[in-house]
C-alpha cells in the first residue's frame, strides 16, 4: 500500500513539474510593449504558439492606458469595452493563460484599441499524461485552420480551397480560423450556392474582418465563405465546406471530462478495492 501511495505522488508530482516547467513568459509587442500600433500585435501572436500556463507580460504606462479582457470577438472587434471580464492598470501585468481558447485584451482608450492597441490569442491545450488504455477517447471538436500554410489569401490554383476543404470532415462544433491580412481581406458568411458561386456580397449572413476570425460550425449542412475585396473571390478566395452532424458516439459537450478529471479518474483506478 505505501509503495503504491509513493508511486501516485510521484506521478502527480511529474505532472506539477511539467506543467510549470514548460510554461512560457511572452512579453507583449516585445521591445514595442503594449501601446497603440496599427497591426502589431497580431503580427506578434502570429508567430506564437501559447499554450495552458504560459503568462503575458504587458508593459505600459499605467498613468494613461491599461489592458482590458473581453469576452468575446465581438467586443474585440469593435473595441467595446464596456463590460469587461478583467481590468489591469498596473503598467506591469502578468496574466496566466489558465484557460485553453480564444482570450481577447483590447485598450479601454477607443481610439487606441482603434489604432490597433488590441490583441487576441489562441490557447492550445497539450495532455501531459495519456489516458489509460483500453478506454478509447470520444472525439471532440476539432479546430481548423483555413488553408494551412497558405492561410486566407488569393491563391495560386483558384480551386485551392475547394480543394482544402474537401480533403478534410467537418462536424457540428468544429471550428473554422481565418487568418489574414485585415486591411486588404475580410470573410463573409452567406447562405446559398448562388451567391457563392457568383460572389455576390450584397447580402451576408455575418461579416468578419479581425484577421483572426474563429468561427463555429453550429450547423449540419453546406456553409459558404467569400471575401468581399473585389476580384478576389473571383479568383479563388471562397470556401465551401460540408458540416455533418455529430457521429454518434461524440459525448455532448456538457458531458465529457476536463483534463483533471480524466486524470482524477484515472488515478482513482489504483485505489485498492475492498476484499469481502
Amino acid at each position: 500500500m505505501a509503495t503504491r501511495t509513493r508511486i501516485l505522488c510521484f506521478v502527480l508530482a511529474m505532472i506539477l513539474m511539467g506543467c510549470c516547467c514548460s510554461a512560457k513568459i511572452y512579453k507583449v509587442g516585445d521591445s514595442e510593449g503594449w501601446k497603440a500600433k496599427d497591426g502589431t500585435y497580431y503580427a506578434w501572436a502570429k508567430r506564437k504558439e501559447f499554450q495552458l500556463g504560459d503568462s503575458l507580460l504587458f508593459e505600459y504606462d499605467g498613468n494613461v492606458n491599461d489592458v482590458t479582457q473581453v469576452s468575446g470577438a465581438l467586443e474585440y472587434q469593435f473595441c467595446n469595452s464596456h463590460s469587461p471580464k478583467a481590468v489591469y492598470n498596473t503598467g506591469h501585468d502578468v496574466v496566466t493563460l489558465t484557460e485553453p481558447g480564444y482570450h481577447f485584451f483590447i485598450s479601454s482608450n477607443h481610439s487606441q484599441c482603434v489604432a490597433g492597441q488590441k490583441l487576441a490569442v489562441s490557447v492550445v491545450q497539450y495532455h501531459q499524461i495519456p489516458p489509460p488504455p483500453p478506454r478509447k477517447i470520444l472525439p471532440f471538436a476539432k479546430d481548423f485552420k483555413v488553408g494551412d500554410s497558405q492561410e486566407w489569401k488569393v491563391p495560386d490554383d483558384s480551386d485551392f480551397y475547394s480543394k482544402w476543404s474537401e480533403e478534410k470532415q467537418f462536424h457540428v462544433g468544429d471550428n473554422l480560423l481565418f487568418y489574414y491580412n485585415y486591411e486588404v481581406e475580410d470573410v463573409l458568411e452567406i447562405s446559398s450556392d448562388l451567391e457563392f458561386k457568383s460572389c455576390d456580397t450584397s447580402s451576408p449572413v455575418a461579416v468578419h474582418n479581425t484577421g483572426q476570425d474563429l468561427i463555429r460550425l453550429t450547423k449540419p449542412g453546406i456553409h459558404y465563405f467569400i471575401t468581399s475585396t473585389i476580384g478576389h473571390c473571383e479568383a479563388g478566395l471562397k470556401l465551401r465546406v460540408v458540416v455533418r452532424p455529430l457521429p454518434r458516439g461524440r459525448v455532448p459537450k456538457k458531458m465529457q471530462l476536463s483534463p483533471l478529471d480524466r486524470l482524477i479518474k484515472w488515478l482513482q483506478s489504483f485505489r485498492p478495492q475492498p476484499h469481502h
